[in-house]
């Protein structure tokens, strides 16, 4: 991603948040809209398919901290046509010592780019604040000449996928096995993008660099050439099954490590699984968002997994051991004293999810006093007996309207 897109696209608009958008709410409208746009919903929808790859671009830039800083400070900068910098850039000395492309005076740039870098918090030269942001520009800013020729390189798309597993699966990780459909380079062609016994040419707009350099406001910004889309080469006479793109779309299995303690909802990230580069360039990022199915004995509470424990009137009262199924299989035995009350909830260390250092969690167990629906004779006999005999005081008398209170 080139600081070209950060200029020109505004990433808060994609997502339909604010520029002061939180981390959360940055993530729900990430969510809701990959939801809707997904290629797995919208099978042979090339708008859908868009839609989906500009919103996980988007999200990439806006939900890292740091990140989402340097695109905020490339788009105040740069975003209106004109650098945001004190007392302008005038007086360049064209093809001279510090001359910049029109008209500008590099050295001038430099300098009031570090004050700038200094202010935000870095000192002068170390890439601190908002000079860590024009690496790139420069790079291919100041440079209209002695191009190279080569191919340029292009890191592969990111894969967006979904993968549901089960509440035990979810506590202490698992490698779950997908089927990925992502775009790579065109098997018929080799991604030459050409037909059989030809040869793609040299685009002679950007001398094959795949960029050309755009003047806005009295700056220079470089954009992916337009005569040959960025490839840096022209086909004459196109592969039948890319049409000339040198791209095909390609379905391949894919080993995925769901890590311990994932949570409903979680979006995993991993690095270099998704679509191949071209041109010997990186490939993408695979994200997945991870659904955790509900357990009918079992609940989670960040890293502690809950259950709750009935329990009869006579074992509250008079207390018990009682035994307790844990999460991977078997039993625990919770002493329950005399006089526990309804709801109270017993630590039970170590049985919880793992966590990210290896430890584990706890089982949180509430108990849940059971009264019965219906009294035999004898029992309802028996429990007059024990009200009379217990004498206990009203639990209701410090209730305001209460008969005897305050």
């Amino acid at each position: 991603m080139s600081t070209k897109d950060w200029i020109d696209k505004d990433y808060y608009k994609v997502l339909g948040v604010k520029k002061d958008a939180s981390a959360d709410e940055i993530r729900k409208a990430y969510r809701t809209l990959a939801r809707t746009h997904h290629p797995d919903k919208n099978p042979d929808n090339a708008a859908a398919e868009a839609k989906f790859k500009e919103v996980s671009e988007a999200y990439d830039v806006l939900s890292d901290a740091k990140t989402r800083k340097e695109y905020d400070e490339a788009r105040t900068l740069f975003g209106s046509g004109a650098p945001r910098f004190p007392g302008g850039f005038g007086g360049g000395r064209p093809g001279g010592q510090g001359g910049g492309p029109g008209g500008l005076n590099l050295d001038d740039l430099l300098s009031q780019m570090r004050q700038e870098g200094r202010g935000a918090g870095g000192p002068a030269g170390t890439g601190g604040g908002a000079g860590g942001v024009f690496g790139d520009v420069l790079g291919g800013l100041f440079n209209r000449g002695g191009r190279s020729t080569a191919q340029p390189t292009r890191r592969g798309a990111d894969v967006e996928s979904e993968a549901t597993i089960s509440f035990a699966e979810a506590l202490d990780g698992v490698t779950v096995s997908m089927r990925l459909t992502s775009d790579e380079p065109c098997s018929t062609c080799s991604g030459t993008g050409a037909a059989a016994g030809t040869s793609p040419r040299m685009c002679a707009t950007c001398n094959g660099t795949g960029q050309a350099v755009r003047g806005q406001g009295g700056f220079a910004l470089t954009e992916p050439c337009r005569a040959c889309r960025g490839r840096g080469l022209v086909v004459d006479t196109p592969c039948s099954a890319c049409s000339g793109s040198g791209r095909g779309r390609s379905a391949r299995p894919v080993s995925a490590r769901i890590p311990p303690g994932v949570s409903d909802g979680a979006r995993i990230r991993l690095k270099a699984k998704g679509a191949p580069g071209e041109n010997g360039g990186p490939p993408g990022d695979l994200f997945i968002v991870v659904h955790v199915s509900s357990d009918p004995v079992f609940g989670r509470v960040k890293d502690n997994v809950t259950v709750t424990v009935p329990v009869t009137f006579a074992e509250a009262a008079l207390g018990a051991d009682v035994p307790v199924p844990i999460p991977r299989g078997g039993k625990v035995t919770l002493k329950v004293p005399p006089g526990t009350a309804n709801g109270r909830t017993f630590r039970v260390r170590g049985r919880g999810a793992t966590r990210r250092d290896g430890t584990l969690g706890d089982l949180l167990a509430k108990v849940e006093v059971v009264v019965p629906r219906t009294l035999s004779t004898q029992a309802r006999e028996a429990l007059a007996a024990y009200v009379e005999a217990a004498d206990e005081p009203d639990p209701r008398a410090d209730m305001p309207g209460s008969v005897g209170g305050a």
